[in-house]
């Protein structure tokens, strides 16, 4: 899960020496969590044994920072490039009078293992693959993640029951999961990590870890986040800092302000949560601007920006808002700045909590002018509460969310917080109901170029199917692979009956039982778009948003299925031009003949050379008399004007790890950095499709077979496939059963079984993974004859560490087992304590695995309180203990008082003795 981190003793001393911490009791933004939790997955769904995860970070963690050490670092990356929006149109927005300049922060969850096995792609269905783009301009997680290294049995049945009872340490940095900075960049939002600090959220963590400075007055954490941000692809920080009792010191403010400078100076964005006064320093929530809070966004002092926005807190009304237009407009007037509310102010929303309850009807309300357009810019906390909060209200163990049965609920749920109570962006409901959020934003798009394609995919699938068949069984979660969702979901112009429109992610799926439909499934991924009902006039279903400039040699291709029966019924697609923003030009697609399977229709655009496409979608016509039961599945539509050429194979193709054992790869290759060039790439074994990522790498969790050929193919702007690059591979002759057994004497035994025909000598190596507490990184070979079954590694470290043994019989490609060395060793406390009087700092520790602090007066355990209110333990508790444990006041100034460290393998240090001696 999290970071692991090399220990820089020196320098961490210099540092933390100047740490003061301070404690105390709870506040926080709240999001409910009731019966359900996130859970690991089960059975086929488990969490791989080399399955990349994301992390935590403490602000010790990020300070050593560094790719090479960081668990899964190199597997935790985006690399799909933000696009570019097309502007504004309001002739073809669905509510014509809303204001395109307000805009939309997302705060939300990410997939559904959030605090352990976060893993970047996996085979689970029932997962939270969030659909709404199109409203959205910033999105960051939150959860929080547990560190690296935290034991996933401490994700117990009590842990999962009991928000209070999870005994381990959370990040107070939870980087985005790379798969959904993938897809929040491929529609034009930008990704946010999350930085949070609590009172019982995060244990012993504080903001006074963060803002540190060097010799230089440099902020050390800050550098590291803006090299952090730019390794693994995100954008910026979404910054709450919730510490009260005691509160910020107002002598640290400065010092805050310019950390944050640090980061945006470093090209990044970053929205502060407005909960902090700085003339007082104080947790409170002035929702609005004013001379205690403005130093977080602009420093009138030195004319500079802090921050780009604020997360204003719940509560905020029109009485605030014209307040901070006020401040603003002065601040413009006396600074020569800027400022605009809808850019620099959201206004919260408690989505998680209040859900679609009359209090969330109510604060939206509060926000909107007389037209029902919001004076201020809007953000939501929770709004993945439509999957993590899924019958949560059941009692304990309830995980309705994680049955893949009940993923259509979810995705209804998901429709209605985003389009409105009957999934419509064009519907005004009711007063009393929740109106969506497509009722107060304005739909956003990237469709801008002359080349454009969608297979429908929404990140997920019980199958994935390739030219209609189905290529693999599996089910998969990969929100890299997720297209740029339909803009309104669903806006359907028709005097007669609205059509069903849905996901079909074919017969696996249990979809909403008042749907109709038969379900085929998808043609180029896991689903298709699935139009049914009673057609009884004719239906224009509004699909994409676009500025698509149609050229001479423009084409429009479609591919459909319909497995109902022959009637009259005919498909067109719906053209709006921006240059006649009301009238909708159709050119058929097909007549009403049922088909058999999937056919593709190529429609020349020539004809409109010159226009510019607004908008497009599907035209369904009866043609006479209704039609009952009429189904039409659209498996892909492709807008090509023949400039994207097919992209060549890429080179550079190998193989990182084959772990034997376990059915499980890792991949590489060279990366088309062109992203106008290659949209993704996809990888097969045995033409068995196994995902795919615009990466430069790749981990396959379970190979379909042993032996054969595995193919990277990438895909063009176009949305064809392009050259493939193949590399053999076979299992079959490279040796299994692998063992390595570490020794607490610092032997490292490997063995083995050899395949049938083996021949030639055997290499055996071993070398460090996240190398990070030896003095320099395990690499060890050794060769043995040719039937050899083991070899002996002398040694090694007995710390923990990870390693990866690999073998290879003659010049066959090794295969490989990952591991942890033996632990049965922990350095002693070794941060700068000090003394000031008879109270002792403790800087917290900067190591890998602690678990447990002692703190010894006269070779008494002291107690030391928890969060929570959870009581008092004989121990620091990473994660879990208070601020105030920092802070250690012995009831004797003449007392001995000595530390002693014990890790998660239960190891405990030699005592370090602070006051006293052991003599």
């Amino acid at each position: 899960m999290n970071m692991h981190l090399r220990i820089k003793k020196k320098a961490v001393s210099r540092i933390s020496a100047a740490l003061l911490i301070a404690a105390l009791v709870a506040t926080g933004m709240p999001l409910q969590v009731q019966a359900g939790d996130t859970w690991p997955f089960k059975g086929e769904a488990a969490h791989g044994v080399n399955q990349p995860s994301v992390h935590g970070y403490t602000s010790g963690h990020i300070l050593d920072w560094s790719p090479e050490t960081d668990r899964d670092a190199e597997m935790l990356r985006s690399f799909v490039p933000l696009q570019h929006r097309i502007a504004p149109f309001a002739a073809t927005q669905a509510k014509p009078n809303l204001n395109p300049n307000v805009k939309m922060t997302n705060v939300s969850g990410d997939y559904g293992n959030a605090f352990i096995e976060n893993a970047a792609y996996t085979n689970k269905f029932a997962q939270y693959h969030f659909g709404f783009w199109q409203y959205v301009d910033y999105w960051s997680p939150w959860h929080g993640t547990a560190s690296a290294y935290t034991p996933t049995e401490y994700y117990d049945d009590t842990a999962q029951a009991d928000w209070k009872q999870k005994w381990f340490e959370f990040g107070s940095l939870n980087i985005p999961n790379p798969t959904y900075t993938d897809a929040a960049h491929k529609n034009g939002v930008l990704s946010l990590a999350g930085i949070f600090f609590s009172n019982n959220d995060r244990g012993q963590q504080t903001y006074k870890q963060m803002i540190v400075k060097d010799a230089s007055g440099g902020f050390p954490v800050a550098k590291k986040l803006v090299q952090m941000a730019k390794y693994f692809g995100y954008d910026g920080y979404f910054i709450n800092q919730e510490e009260l009792s005691p509160n910020v010191q107002t002598s640290d403010i400065p010092d805050y302000i310019e950390f944050i400078k640090t980061l945006k100076k470093g090209g990044l964005y970053v929205q502060w949560y407005d909960s902090l006064n700085t003339s007082s320093g104080q947790n409170t929530f002035a929702r609005t601007f004013n001379d205690s809070n403005i130093s977080l966004l602009y420093d009138k002092n030195k004319k500079e920006a802090v921050s780009d926005s604020y997360f204003f807190d719940y509560g905020v009304g029109q009485t605030q808002i014209n307040s901070a237009k006020s401040y603003l407009n002065q601040l413009n007037a006396n600074s020569g700045t800027t400022y605009s509310i809808y850019d620099v102010g959201f206004a919260g929303l408690e989505a998680g909590r209040d859900r679609f309850t009359s209090t969330n009807v109510n604060a939206l309300k509060s926000k909107l002018d007389g037209s029902g357009v919001p004076l201020v810019s809007i953000a939501t906390l929770g709004a993945d509460f439509v999957h993590a909060g899924y019958n949560d209200n059941l009692a304990w163990p309830s995980n309705d969310r994680a049955n893949n049965d009940y993923q259509w609920e979810t995705k209804k749920r998901e429709q209605q917080w985003w389009s409105s109570p009957n999934a419509n962006p064009r519907e005004t409901a009711a007063s009393t109901a929740w109106p969506g959020i497509s009722s107060v934003i304005t739909e956003r798009s990237v469709i801008g170029t002359t080349n454009f394609y969608t297979n429908f995919n929404t990140g997920h699938g019980l199958s994935y199917y390739k030219a209609g068949a189905v290529s693999s069984n599996d089910e998969w979660s990969n929100m890299s692979l997720q297209d740029v969702p339909v803009t309104w979901q669903w806006w359907q112009d028709t005097t007669g009956s609205r059509l069903t429109v849905d996901y079909d992610y074919g017969s696996k799926y249990k979809k909403d039982p008042a749907f109709g439909y038969a379900q085929i499934g998808g043609y180029d991924g896991g689903s298709s778009l699935a139009i049914s009902g009673n057609l009884n006039a004719e239906n224009f279903l509004r699909l994409y948003k676009t500025e698509l400039e149609v050229k001479t040699t423009s084409k429009l291709s479609v591919t459909y299925n319909k497995p109902s029966l022959n009637d009259a019924s005919s498909m067109s697609v719906g053209l709006i031009f921006k240059d006649q923003p009301n009238t909708v030009v159709k050119v058929p697609v097909a007549d009403g003949g049922k088909t058999a399977g999937w056919t593709t229709k190529e429609l020349d655009l020539s004809m409109y050379a010159g226009k510019t496409i607004a908008a497009f979608g599907l035209v369904a016509a009866p043609n006479g008399s209704p039609i009952a039961g009429y189904q039409m599945n659209v498996g892909q539509l492709r807008i090509y004007d023949g400039t994207a050429a097919l992209p060549a194979a890429p080179t550079g193709l190998a193989l990182t790890n084959v772990f034997t054992d376990t059915n499980e790869m890792v991949i590489q290759w060279d990366i088309n950095t062109n992203y106008s060039q290659v949209k993704n790439y996809n990888v097969y074994v045995n033409d068995v499709f196994v995902g795919g990522k615009y990466d430069k790498t790749f981990y396959i969790k379970k190979l379909p077979a042993r032996s054969g050929v595995v193919k990277v193919i990438p895909v063009g702007a176009d949305g064809r496939e392009g050259a493939a690059a193949t590399l053999p591979f076979d299992l079959n002759a490279a040796v299994s059963g692998i063992e390595a057994v570490s020794r607490d004497n610092g032997e490292l035994a490997v063995s083995w079984t050899n395949p049938a025909a083996a021949s030639g000598a055997i290499t055996v190596s071993v070398k460090s993974l996240n190398w990070t507490t030896t003095a320099a990184p395990v690499s060890a070979a050794k060769t043995v004859p040719a039937g050899a079954t083991s070899a002996l590694f002398t040694g090694m470290p007995i710390n923990g560490d990870d390693y990866v043994v690999s073998i290879a019989v003659g010049n066959r490609h090794p295969v490989a087992k990952s591991g942890n060395f033996i632990d049965k060793t922990i350095e002693p406390y070794a941060d700068a304590w000090s003394w000031k009087g008879n109270t002792l700092s403790l800087p917290m520790p900067n190591t890998r695995d602690w678990r447990y602090l002692y703190v010894y007066e006269n070779g008494v355990a002291m107690q030391f309180d928890t969060t929570y209110s959870s009581g008092k333990k004989p121990y620091i508790v990473r994660g879990r203990s208070t601020k105030a444990s920092l802070f250690v006041t012995p009831a004797s100034a003449s007392s001995t008082i000595t530390l002693v460290m014990e890790d998660y393998a239960g190891n405990k240090s030699a005592p370090v003795y602070v006051r006293g001696s052991g003599e």
